[in-house]
């Protein structure tokens, strides 16, 4: 006869409880957590178990090639000797790994918060975000940072005009949303209407949002992942688009032939995942690593 069977229900039922507590416990708590450890080092799966670390064994290492990293001094300015990595939402400075995450700004953010005073910041639209970096992209690397939609001046190029029926009927009024006085607007007029600069503090939601495209070129010469950011926020890769558009100012900065540099992007850059899936990407942080191993900067950044 089974001793369970001798034993009150209850007791039973909790005897057979604690078996399987225990039989789970050893199973899922210790067997599975020590099997996935030992596949973990198998060779090939090694490396990015333990991190994709990058630098000399032995040493500390370097960063990941899994994460982005900032190569920009203590103001935030990009180090012209290095290769800039696409820009960051993580954290304050990018590039946190504890705070992961992107700005949540779809394409229909295009008017900015402007600024009434010290406790009531200005907030920019993801457009004018985008026009702001476009500019001071082209500006470091000596190509025009023009964008559709974007004011010389690096923000959204987006009029709020008043019609006389709301959405139909004759131009009454028209503001650049984005450009805040005394700021000279980026049209001086629409439709015949004299354009306004926006006074911050006042109300321009009863006003149509008009998107002004620009004489801008359909194909930028700053590539789009040069101006916006990853969902996670720690991507390290940017398109070879990119990096050739940086090839020039490293070289000179660091006294190097453009073929040497070029050579460099060629080594760094990986080809679509099975030969179909996504686009050639470079990893930023494994190719200025290797900037500075095999050629470091000397004499200083110019």
């Amino acid at each position: 006869m089974n001793t369970l069977s001798r034993l009150p229900s209850w007791v039973a039922q909790h005897l057979v409880a604690a078996r399987v507590v225990l039989a789970l416990t050893l199973l899922l708590g210790l067997a599975y957590p020590l099997g996935m450890v030992a596949v973990a080092q198998v060779p090939g799966l090694r490396d990015a178990a333990q991190g994709s670390a990058l630098g000399d064994s032995g040493t500390a290492a370097d960063g990941s090639s899994l994460i982005g990293q900032s190569f920009s001094d203590a103001k935030g300015n990009p180090l012209p000797q290095y290769f800039q990595p696409r820009p960051s939402n993580a954290g304050a400075a990018g590039y946190d790994p504890t705070a992961s995450g992107a700005s949540n700004l779809g394409p229909e953010n295009v008017v900015d918060h402007l600024s009434t005073g010290k406790n009531d910041p200005a907030v920019a639209s993801l457009l004018s975000t985008v026009c702001a970096r476009s500019l001071a992209v082209g500006q470091l690397e000596h190509v025009s940072g023009a964008r559709p939609f974007c004011t010389p001046d690096g923000v959204g190029a987006v009029l709020g005009v008043y019609r006389a029926d709301g959405l139909t009927g004759t131009v009454q009024r028209v503001v650049s949303l984005d450009q805040a006085c005394p700021t000279r607007p980026f049209l001086t007029t629409y439709q015949g209407v004299t354009v306004e600069c926006a006074k911050p503090g006042e109300d321009y939601s009863g006003a149509l949002v008009t998107p002004i495209r620009g004489d801008a070129p359909a194909d930028p010469a700053v590539p789009a992942d040069a101006v916006t950011a990853s969902a996670s926020g720690l991507d390290p890769d940017i398109s070879p688009a990119y990096a050739h558009l940086q090839a020039a100012r490293v070289a000179r900065v660091r006294h190097l032939e453009l073929a040497t540099v070029l050579h460099l992007i060629n080594t760094y850059t990986t080809g679509r995942t099975l030969g179909f899936l996504g686009e050639p990407v470079v990893d930023v942080v494994e190719l200025n690593l290797a900037l500075d191993r095999s050629h470091p900067l000397t004499g200083g950044a110019k």
